[in-house]
């Protein structure tokens, strides 16, 4: 593992930003890595279908928690349209099919590339991004 992911992974989860209840949603969903048990509730704030704000909680793993604030730190501010098409950038990434310019388009979420080399540890980085897809369609 670099030691960009483990920073970034560990101050994710150390100091999550978007870890926190959000009284103001407008949509809520929940999400279950029914693997290990992993669990969150990814909720969204949408006006005029843009992503205004946006919050989870739950508890699991360093890595579904940190790429579901990575994920919201992404998202927040973007129409729907530009969520989904990011969250498609993640998932090809994931399964090691993406472009270093797409990879620049996920910021910091492109530090978890090298989740596809951890099968166990991909429906972690997922969950996250699993549940916002659901959420969006």
């Amino acid at each position: 593992m670099n030691s960009f992911y483990n920073e970034i992974l560990t101050d994710h989860n150390m100091h999550p930003v978007h870890k926190h209840e959000l009284s103001a949603c407008t949509c809520s969903k929940d999400g279950i890595n029914p693997t290990c048990g992993d669990e969150i509730t990814l909720n969204l704030k949408i006006d005029d279908g843009v992503i205004t704000d946006g919050s989870f909680t739950g508890s699991g793993c360093a890595v579904s928690q940190a790429s579901a604030d990575i994920m919201l730190d992404l998202v927040i501010g973007k129409s729907v349209d530009e969520a989904k098409r990011l969250r498609e950038l993640f998932m090809k990434m994931i399964r090691g099919e993406c472009g270093e310019e797409e990879l620049e388009e996920l910021e910091e979420a492109g530090a978890l590339a090298d989740i596809s080399h951890m099968p166990a540890r991909v429906k972690c980085a997922l969950l996250g991004w699993r549940t916002l897809g659901e959420m969006v369609e």
